[in-house]
């Protein structure tokens, strides 16, 4: 077979998983277009498919056999000639997968993500040509105006829930030089959000030998030219210093949005957690925001039923969130992963009990977020337009105080054509399920 007849087959993928997950995904992506590949959102066209997978959960990883053995019926059914499995699956349970699913044609180990198109020559027995692609290509896959960009691999914290350290390894942080050069080139293709993310991106550098921070890296993206809004994601609270707090404050471009995983507010959780704040800690650094910081919105995620949670524990939970009103808030059942430090603890909390906590936490979520929303009714916000509802004069889109993908968002009735990753002042005039309703502002003379 010759190169100009390998890139005449089609590529499709199926992307599992968080952001970071769907940065590796874009790449590898990248890397196949670079070489002449065409690419196609439709799996039933192409002749190979790219599984890319999660194991962060039990959820996630039985979503990920799904999509495997969905995508296996392509070769059957289809015209699907070779399927290959990526991500964070094939690293925890190579073995396992190798005899369970003998019709997947290669699992790619993420150390291999840089070698996908040797592989992918390798399955169709080719020599390996040469082709030109850059470090920091990409397909981006959601969205043409805003996209991840991702600053480290890996964690160091050692939660005791987290497989991520023994599925990704230590925390390695990108070179500044790199990520600068993949954010100018993202702004040259029309970005205009840029999602900062890592396992926890307040470490950024610390493995570095230039003494390179998340600050640092924070001023030179603010330069970069055609990057409206930059928005930070799991900030780990420990590391939220009164300097990086400031520089939001002050930086236009920098969102004024806090993405903080919490996760729990008791201090015998927390300790138990691995966790490296306290109760107080907590406290102190929500109370720091709201008094000093009130334009901030704050984000964060809290695992319920983790083991040794009481009724009281949870309790003391749910008044933490009445009392501080967080602007968005996550839950997530506690999953108990073998060979965590949370697999072997005592007092596991029963499966029913778990979920019928998760239904309370987002049920008391819910009142506050209503209240929330009913306060910010009248107001004029920025926004940025998402996209265009099908068949309609409908369009969606986030403010800088709700991440796109997760977030409430403001759905637009306009006559006028609005442009899509472009920002609008928009009037809140009517809640809804998904957020707000609102209309364009035009302020008067």
């Amino acid at each position: 077979m010759t190169k100009e007849e390998l890139i005449s087959k089609t590529v499709s993928a199926v992307g599992l998983g968080c952001d970071k997950n769907r940065v590796d995904l874009e790449h590898m992506l990248g890397k196949l277009k670079d070489y002449g590949f065409k690419l196609s959102p439709d799996i039933d066209e192409a002749q190979i498919i790219l599984v890319n997978t999660c194991a962060f959960i039990n959820d996630a990883r039985q979503e990920s056999i799904n999509s495997i053995l969905e995508a296996m019926l392509r070769k059957t059914v289809f015209k699907c000639e070779k399927l290959i499995v990526t991500g964070c699956l094939p690293v925890k349970y190579l073995a396992e997968l190798k005899g369970l699913l003998p019709e997947v044609d290669a699992f790619v180990d993420l150390k291999n993500n840089d070698r996908i198109v040797e592989i992918v020559e390798d399955l169709y027995e080719m020599p390996h040509a040469s082709y030109k692609t850059e470090e920091t290509s990409r397909v981006l896959t959601y969205s043409e105006h805003y996209a991840h960009l991702k600053i480290a691999d890996g964690c160091n914290n050692a939660c005791a829930y987290c497989t991520i350290p023994r599925i990704r390894g230590r925390y390695r942080s990108v070179p500044l030089k790199t990520l600068i050069k993949e954010a100018k080139d993202l702004a040259k293709r029309g970005v205009k959000e840029l999602c900062i993310v890592a396992q926890d991106t307040t470490r950024y550098g610390e493995d570095l030998e230039k003494g390179e921070n998340l600050i640092g890296l924070l001023k030179e993206l603010v330069k970069i030219k055609g990057i409206e809004w930059i928005r930070l994601f799991y900030l780990y609270p420990e590391k939220v210093t009164d300097e990086l707090l400031e520089f939001i404050h002050n930086e236009p471009k920098i969102c004024k949005y806090l993405d903080i995983p919490l996760q729990h507010v008791d201090d015998e959780i927390l300790k138990a957690m691995n966790r490296r704040t306290s109760e107080q800690d907590v406290i102190d650094l929500v109370e720091k925001i709201k008094s000093r910081y009130p334009e901030m919105s704050i984000r964060s995620t809290f695992i319920v039923g983790f083991p040794g949670e009481t009724r009281k524990k949870f309790k003391k939970l749910l008044e933490f969130l009445k009392k501080y009103e967080l602007d968005n808030v996550g839950f997530f059942a506690f999953s108990r992963e073998e060979n965590t430090k949370a697999y072997y603890l005592p007092k596991q909390v029963f499966e029913f009990t778990k979920k019928r906590r998760l239904e309370k936490a987002y049920s008391v979520q819910e009142a506050i977020s209503l209240e929330k929303h009913i306060e910010k009714l009248g107001s004029v916000e920025r926004v940025m337009v998402d996209f265009r509802v099908k068949d309609s004069k409908k369009y969606i889109a986030h403010t800088q105080f709700c991440s796109p993908e997760i977030d409430f968002v403001v759905i637009i009735e306009s006559e006028k054509e609005l442009e899509l990753g472009k920002l609008y002042d928009v009037k809140l005039t009517r809640i809804c399920q998904t957020g707000f309703e609102g209309e364009l502002y035009e302020p008067t003379e």
